[in-house]
């Protein structure tokens, strides 16, 4: 029997084989400290693609070398970063896998830069973080170019989709929130704008039948923060600027006040089902979903559309291959150079 999990899909103009998803997970492996993928990277990612995964997406990967979370970290802020994101991304290719990669830019929560920048100048809580400097209305705009130029090198590299990272507290994150942005210019006064903006901006170098992934976290976990309401309206926004789909997951704008995150298998699950069914967009969703079939039920009662593995693939880079034999799948994904081993 053919589970609806490795069941093919059409994003878009992007043809997947499954619908599963690696998760985008920093490796603080640039040890170059120059934002290029090197030789660890190289493994990483093509033994995910070995093993079976759908669609890869590349860790967070910086449009300025001062938006790193730390200095160990991806970027794609200038052309000299193209070729080594192109040997990744032919490997990954060469072994029937998709991939594309997450642009960002930490904003507040940059560790390794003297003065971070942000909305406005509000600190991310604890001993890593320092005081930001709120951005000028013209370096917003500036911001905004960064992404459009580094999604520019990406597609140059080759790259099958882009991902904003929308979520977890970073840039993108801290403008759409009324926990971080207290700015009283355009972008206070419409919190979407700036998410908006680098939508529009990225999409302008996208060819037309590239999809366009936004991770968003749905909910905040700090006192005051906003709730999945927000996050449908943000969504809503989103979706008319030119997203395509989302990839919903939760929290990361600072510590968790009375409400709590989950810490249990599907806890996100619900995020992502509400999103799918109020923007009718195609989500991915994430959160200890590494069980196989717990994954085959998220797609096959329609909760999501494809399921991102995490921790799980971190374990088993053959998580795929192996979620296809668990689930007795007719296509099990096995390589065959190592079949005599099943």
């Amino acid at each position: 029997m053919t589970q609806k999990l490795f069941s093919s899909f059409d994003l878009k103009g992007l043809h997947l084989n499954n619908r599963i998803v690696m998760a985008p997970m920093c490796q603080y492996s640039v040890t170059a400290k120059d934002g290029k993928p090197n030789e660890w990277h190289y493994v990483h990612y093509l033994s995910r693609a070995i093993g079976g995964t759908g669609l890869i997406i590349m860790e967070m990967t910086d449009v300025d070398p001062d938006g790193r979370i730390t200095d160990f970290d991806l970027g794609l802020w200038s052309d000299e970063h193209i070729p080594a994101f192109a040997k990744i991304i032919d490997g990954v290719h060469a072994h029937n896998s998709k991939i594309g990669i997450q642009i960002a830019h930490a904003g507040r929560k940059t560790e390794d830069v003297a003065i971070p920048i942000a909305p406005s100048a509000i600190k991310f809580p604890g001993a890593p973080y320092k005081m930001p400097r709120a951005l000028t209305t013209e370096e917003v705009q500036d911001v905004v170019q960064k992404f459009a130029d580094a999604a520019r090198r990406a597609i140059e590299a080759g790259v099958d989709t882009i991902e904003l990272h929308g979520a977890h507290g970073y840039l993108i994150h801290q403008f759409q929130s009324p926990l971080t942005n207290k700015r009283d210019d355009i972008y206070g006064q419409d919190l979407a704008r700036f998410g908006v903006e680098v939508i529009q901006a990225v999409k302008k170098e996208m060819p037309a039948d590239m999809p366009l992934i936004f991770r968003i976290s749905a909910m905040e976990y700090a006192d005051g923060g906003y709730d999945i309401d927000h996050a449908i309206e943000l969504s809503k926004v989103y979706q008319a600027a030119g997203v395509d789909a989302f990839h919903v997951s939760t929290g990361g704008e600072g510590p968790a006040g009375e409400r709590k995150p989950g810490n249990y298998p599907k806890y996100q699950v619900p995020f992502a089902r509400k999103i799918r069914e109020a923007v009718n967009t195609p989500v991915i969703a994430v959160g200890m979903l590494e069980d196989p079939a717990l994954a085959e039920s998220v797609i096959g009662s329609e909760e999501a559309d494809f399921v991102a593995i995490g921790r799980g693939m971190l374990r088993d880079p053959y998580w795929a291959a192996h979620a296809a034999i668990t689930l007795r799948n007719e296509h099990n994904n096995i390589p065959e150079q190592y079949r005599a081993a099943y």
